[in-house]
């Protein structure tokens, strides 16, 4: 009688483990931290150690090599890093780096430290 039972309440239990409500949609990762406005120009290790207030007429603009050479010329920044959709790219924050992101058709839309 016991096994028939623990044979009955098994089944039970597992399913009421499987019925419920499914967890919520997990948060999208919070954007990197911006230039600020009141920081352009400023190189000495404060919101733009990188460079970034000095480059933003690039955005928008095809990219390409030569661009690239402007933008790390002009910016000072120690690092360029390009970020393209789809890729996966580290997670730390260096001050110094000027990140360049691009949409699909290779056109700058961002340029921020990080």
């Amino acid at each position: 009688m016991f096994k028939s039972s623990l044979a009955l309440l098994l089944p039970l239990a597992l399913a009421a483990c499987t019925t419920g409500t499914p967890p919520p949609p997990s948060e999208p990762a919070p954007r990197p931290p911006q230039v600020g406005q009141g920081s352009v120009g400023h190189h000495g290790g404060g919101e733009d150690a990188c460079g970034a207030g000095s480059v933003q007429a690039r955005v928008g603009q095809a990219y390409g090599e030569a661009l690239h050479e402007q933008i790390a010329t002009a910016s000072g920044a120690r690092q360029v890093r390009v970020m393209r959709p789809g890729h996966a790219y580290t997670m730390e924050y260096l001050h110094d780096r000027l990140n360049i992101r691009l949409d699909e058709r290779e056109r700058v839309t961002d340029l921020f430290c990080g």
